[in-house]
């Protein structure tokens, strides 16, 4: 039997914890640099406000029905996450992190279990350690498992925030509910073509043949057909380390000078590269992007991206960014307004497998630097030591004017009680 564990609102979940006064009423959480809204409470929902809504066109509903809106608050939110998570794999004897704020648990041998009433108890203990309201799903497979939760968010007060598929009725049940657009995995490229075809439930996506559904969407399509009519076909999966690490911003303003972008490339390069010594990987490859503004049909579009090969193995701050700059000099282009630009690195490798090349010109004297640094800056504060090519009065900040504390994480922003 799988379950899975979803938090609900997550986001607005966790603003709540530490502003219980916020229960019942609308709650908000924009993107990066206050853009758009990623996340909702279900009062914000029932104003209308659409999921990827700009916020600047719904600051009029914001005033007028009195929504509390926050800046996306990733300390806070993954610190929560990893206590729920931690709490999860200690009553479950398998789990699969599935994202920030979902987890699939398997229970191998516990047929006898009482999986509603055990269910009850996980939600219980989620929410009077962290505060966090849940939603559980129990059923055969993974994909089922979805579905129950579903249900189980729907229906809060019919199933307590728990639902069971134990038995064929309630399956079909289920899938003649679900439309095929909100089955795991379909999407929306595959679900307009099953509409075309007169499929509109999850129920009458397992009544096409084997043979149709993997000619359209391949084994994986066909895998999740069988674990729909209940047949275990997709397992846990483990946690792998990244294949591809990115660091890419929106800028706070639009450049037109290449020194300007160059010192930015420099500095996404080099958090890509902090990235991976905590990995403990190199890459092989940079890829370096720049973007004029999408959003200023006014001006002239620019948009070009470039990957770079090391000569080796790396994740030096000094090689990478090197090798970022080469690609920007290719795809730098004068009289374009920039605003977006990004470094991605891949070709990952373990560092302690390293492949030499006959020639090579690598620096050894560069990998107990790194080290030094990383040390320096995980003791002292983030950006305390810095490369030359970063503007060395300047650390990169989004735009964050609704950012609430870190309240679990930094002694300075604790919640305040007053006693008088």
């Amino acid at each position: 039997m799988y379950a899975l564990v979803d938090c609900n609102n997550f986001y607005a979940s966790c603003e709540r914890v530490f502003r219980p006064n916020l229960v019942g009423k609308p709650v908000v959480v924009l993107s990066n640099n206050d853009g758009c809204v990623i996340a909702r409470s279900n009062e914000a929902k029932a104003l209308g406000i659409p999921m990827g809504a700009p916020a600047f066109q719904f600051q009029k509903l914001f005033d007028e029905h009195k929504v509390a809106v926050f800046s996306t608050n990733f300390v806070l939110y993954g610190d929560m996450s990893m206590r729920i998570m931690t709490l999860l794999s200690d009553m479950a004897p398998e789990i699969e992190v599935y994202s920030i704020d979902e987890a699939f648990l398997r229970f191998k041998g516990f047929e006898n279990l009482d999986y509603e009433k055990y269910g009850k108890e996980i939600e219980r203990k989620v929410y009077k350690s962290t505060g966090i309201p849940v939603s559980i799903g129990f059923a055969p497979t993974k994909a089922l498992a979805k579905v129950a939760n579903k249900i189980a968010k729907k229906y809060p007060q019919k199933t307590n925030n728990v639902y069971v598929i134990d038995s064929e009725s309630k399956r079909s049940k289920a899938l003649k509910w679900l439309k095929v657009e909100d089955v795991w995995g379909i999407g929306r490229r595959f679900s307009k073509k099953l509409y075309e075809q007169q499929v509109n439930t999850a129920y009458d996506f397992i009544s096409l043949s084997d043979d149709y559904v993997r000619g359209m969407m391949s084994v994986v399509g066909l895998r999740l057909k069988k674990d729909l009519e209940g047949e275990e076909t997709l397992d846990l999966e483990e946690r792998k380390p990244k294949q591809a690490i990115a660091t890419t911003r929106s800028f706070e303003k639009m450049y037109t000078e290449y020194e300007d972008v160059k010192e930015r490339i420099s500095s996404f390069a080099i958090k890509c590269s902090e990235k991976l010594r905590q990995q403990k990987t190199h890459c092989n490859e940079v890829m370096v992007f720049i973007h004029s503004n999408g959003f200023r049909k006014d001006l002239p579009q620019y948009y070009k991206n470039i990957v770079v090969k090391t000569e080796f193995p790396t994740h030096a701050a000094n090689d990478i960014v090197r090798h970022a700059v080469i690609g920007l000099k290719t795809i730098f282009k004068g009289g374009f307004q920039y605003k977006k630009a990004g470094v991605i690195v891949s070709g990952l490798s373990p560092e302690n497998e390293k492949q030499y090349t006959l020639f090579s010109t690598e620096n050894v004297r560069l990998d107990p630097l790194m080290k030094t640094i990383d040390k320096i800056n995980f003791s002292l504060g983030t950006n305390k030591v810095k490369l030359a090519c970063q503007d060395l009065g300047r650390t990169w900040k989004m735009r964050q004017e609704k950012l609430s504390n870190r309240y679990t994480t930094n002694l300075n922003e604790i919640i305040e009680i007053n006693t008088e």
